[in-house]
This record gives structure tokens, sequence and C-alpha cells, in this order.
């Protein structure tokens, strides 16, 4: 079978590699120029990209990808670790607060890689460049679709796309483009029914910038204020902050606040950067080890959105699919991104191996496999996300507080039976069932209602945050210190 792969990151590559050792011809159509690096470096010095700017953006391979990548593209995993790329067992990401640090069945399947997106893309490109069957072609912009009608009430049948050099036929085409995808006006074009999107607010903003462990520091984990393998993200009254460990000693270092909260806009100017992260004690204490790599990275216009190319149960077309940011983009903070990529990619190859030759049960049984790995984590990061922008626009802006059995909050009450994301985050630090339970569901290797239903992790969610609350409050500035460090005048608050 011909395909053509819209979209050359990281969705594009993992489908394109499933695909061509499935014994399909691959065509990918990338729109950008991209340059070849030398090594990971070289990769990092040039992945700034005004379409893609998640590339700069901290990054992590949670359990799920890492599992898929092992399972089905071997080489690449072992590329990834010869770049550079730390495996993190779960022990790594263990708090001091836990009270059982033994091993448990089942926490190999919870180890993460902890790399740069630059890195993982080096090595993606390189593979696919040296895959038969592939032909990778950059500066190539699609427009559109081609197709023919299937006559009766079927749905257009896509025959390939149309591109700025002009019309490419192919078997199947598939659109790996990403959040910015032109899918749905492609679709009204052919005279087929728009896709079925739902969407719901992620409302941040995010600053990020690259740092490197100071030379002979990685040898003396002894003088580091803690793990280097350890991601760590809190969310503080006004914003949230994190810390991403990556490749070859590389941290990567984020604010994200409300995209509202327009006092945060100076946090582009490096200096102001390390001024805000100089006001939260345990990000100031990794400033010290740490020098500076980039400048500071800005990101916005984030949404939470499910697509769905299966509407009322008949396809929008057959003869095109959709993967990764094109299905589903969630808040980048769980950071699932990838995951959702790579599942996506094993999704679609194994629904061509299935069904061959039937173009609308392909439709079909990959909306199907959207349904059962995909549509659960935008729901729980919808709801997630809901709950956390209205107790910062509360503290932000003086927006009405959130009601006290908002969803999501740690004290709430249960939701039909179930504990809630927020109040696992809240136990998981202090009893080693919960501690795994939260990393199940972050790494994507079992659902939310799996594991929110799970009646062992009610019950010690429940017995922790009785003992606990939500435990002491964390270390972090004052308004006054906040506003200083921002460059701001006591009271600024609104833009």
């Amino acid at each position: 079978m011909k395909v053509i792969i819209i979209g050359g990151g990281g969705t594009g590559c993992f489908a394109a590699l499933l695909l061509a050792r499935a014994g399909h011809e691959v065509a990918v159509l990338e729109r950008d120029r991209l340059l070849s690096a030398v090594d990971p470096e070289g990769a990092a010095a040039a992945a700034f990209r005004s379409a893609a700017p998640q590339i700069v953006q901290p990054h992590i391979i949670m359990a799920r990808c890492r599992e898929l990548l092992a399972e089905h593209l071997p080489d690449v995993y072992d590329s990834l670790l010869q770049a550079g790329v730390v495996e993190a067992p779960l022990r790594t990401q263990m708090p001091p607060s836990l009270p059982d640090t033994s091993p448990m069945a089942g926490d190999e399947r919870l180890t993460q890689l902890l790399s740069r997106r630059s890195t993982v893309d080096w090595a993606l490109l390189r593979a696919v460049a040296a895959q038969e069957r592939v032909t990778f072609t950059t500066g190539v912009r699609v427009t559109g679709l081609t197709a023919e009608a299937a006559g009766g009430t079927a749905p257009p049948r896509v025959t390939g796309v149309r591109t700025d050099g002009g019309d490419i036929a192919a078997d199947l085409v598939v659109d790996a483009s990403g959040r910015r995808s032109g899918l749905d006006t492609w679709l009204t074009h052919i005279g087929a029914r728009e896709t079925a999107t739902r969407r719901a607010e992620c409302g941040l903003a995010y600053y990020s910038r690259h740092y490197r462990l100071r030379e002979g520091l990685a040898d003396r984990p002894g003088d580091l204020p803690g793990s280097p393998l350890q991601r760590m993200v809190v969310a503080l009254d006004e914003f949230m902050a994190g810390i991403w460990p990556g490749d070859n000693g590389a941290m990567q270092l984020g604010i994200v606040p409300l995209a509202a909260d327009h006092r945060f806009r100076a946090v582009k100017d490096p200096a102001v950067f390390t001024e805000v992260l100089r006001a939260v004690p345990v990000f100031a204490d990794w400033l010290e080890v740490l020098d500076p790599l980039t400048g500071v990275f800005p990101m916005g216009g984030l949404h939470n959105t499910l697509r769905r190319l299966v509407v009322d149960g008949t396809p929008a077309v057959t003869g095109l699919h959709a993967i990764g940011d094109t299905v589903c983009t969630t808040n980048p903070t769980l950071a699932r991104g990838l995951a959702l990529a790579m599942t996506g990619s094993a999704d679609l190859a194994a629904v061509l191996a299935s069904h061959p030759d039937d173009a609308c049960a392909q439709a079909l049984a990959l909306d199907g496999l959207v349904s059962a790995h995909v549509a659960p984590f935008y729901e729980e990061q919808a709801a997630v996300d809901s709950a956390r922008l209205a107790r910062m626009r509360h503290v932000v802006f003086g927006d009405p507080p959130p009601p006290a059995d908002k969803p999501g909050e740690p004290g709430a009450p249960d939701q039909g039976g179930r504990v809630t994301y927020a109040q696992v985050r809240a136990a998981m630090p202090f009893d080693p069932v919960v501690f795994r339970a939260f990393w199940k569901v972050m790494g994507m290797i079992a659902a939310p209602r799996e594991v929110y239903a799970d009646p062992d992790v009610i019950a010690r969610t429940r017995e922790v945050l009785a003992a606990r609350g939500e435990g002491p409050p964390l270390a972090q500035p004052s308004r006054g210190r906040l506003l200083a460090a921002l460059g701001h005048e006591p009271g600024a608050i609104r833009p």
C-alpha cells in the first residue's frame, strides 16, 4: 500500500517506521525544511521552529511510550540510549516521605526515559533516513485532499493530497500534522463531513529554558539539591513551575502561569525568568548548580482537544486516518504528547494489518481504539484543568472560589464512589500503593477510571487524606516577592 503521511515530526516518524516495516511504501511530507544535525547537541541548537514550538519545551518519555518503543522500535530505543537518553526507573521518582520504598511487581513498567525532545526527533529522523520504503521530503506544504465519490450515502474516498507542488496520489493518507492541522477545511472542500471535535480550556502559557549540570556535579549527587533523575512539577498559588531532567546532563526548567495573567510576559527576559524561579526555594537551590544553555522559549495558544473522524457511527471519509496531536492535544504539564503519538501510530499499524482491504472497517476500528486509548486521558485532563484553573483564577484575579465539591480538588467528596486525580496526587507521597497508582495514570499504563475506582487505591487515598489533609503548604513566594521578581508594582494583577 502507498501511504502518504502529512507531517514529519515525532508522530509522523513513528508511523513511517512502523508502516514501512509492515511492508507499506511510505512518503512523508514535511512543510518545514528540517536541517540534519551531527549529534544531539547540534539538534538542540537548531530545534526551535515557529510551526512546532513544543519541540523546545520540556519533555519526558513517559512509561507507555517507552514500553511501546521497546516493543515496536527497539533499534530506536537503543539509539536513544546511545545518544545519552537516560532510563529512570520508578525508584528515582520516590519522594523521601514515602514510608516503603521496596520494589513491587510491575515497577519495571513504570520506567521513564529522560530526554530533550530534540534528541528524540534527532534519533527518529536518523532511523527514518535509513529505513527502506520511506521517502522523506521537506519544504512541501499540503493544501488539501483529493477524493472520489463512493456512491450512494457512503462517505468520499480520499485518493491523495494536494500540495504547493502539485497533487500526489496514494492508497492511504495519514494526517500527523499536529494541532494546527487544516483537516476540517480539507474535508469541507471535498464535500465530506467535518470531524467531531471537543475542546476544553487549558488556560496556561509556558516559558521554559534549558540548562546543564555544572561539570563534575553529575558524579557528585550529594552536592545536588535533589535527584538529577527526578521530574518535579509544583502547583503554586499563582503559577506552576517544574524541572524536567533530560539527556546528557541537560535540565529543562519551566514557569507555567495562567495565559491571561499578563504579568508573566516579563519572564521572556532570562533575568526575570531566573528571579521568579529564585523566589521558589526548591528551584533557587537548583539554579546554583546549573548553567543556562538557551534563552527563554514561550509557548501559548494551548487547548485540550479531541477530534473524532467517525461521526454518529459513520466515517467522515475513508482512505484517511489521523494520529497524534491531530487527534488529541492535552495540557503539556503531564507530558503525554509523545505517548499519545506512539499509541496512535501503533494502533494505526495494527488496524491496517487487521483490515488491509476494508477502508470503512479501518476507520471504525481506529476510532474504537481512540475511545479506548486516547479519549480517557483527554477527559481526565479536561477535568483536572477545570479544577486547577478555577483555583488559580480565584487566587490571581479574585474570581469566585471553586465550589467545595469541584471534581479534582484534594478535599472534595468522592465523585461517584471514586477518588480524583488531585486526591491521588495529594496522597501519593505518603503511600506506596497510591504512589504507583499515580504513576500508572501519569504514564498511561492504566486508564484513569480503572485507577480511581480501585478499592485499594480509594481506601488508602482516603486514609492518607483523613490523616494529613493536603499536607503542609509549599514554600512559595509572597505576592510582593513575586511582583518584585516580575518587575511589577505592588497590587498589579490584571493586564
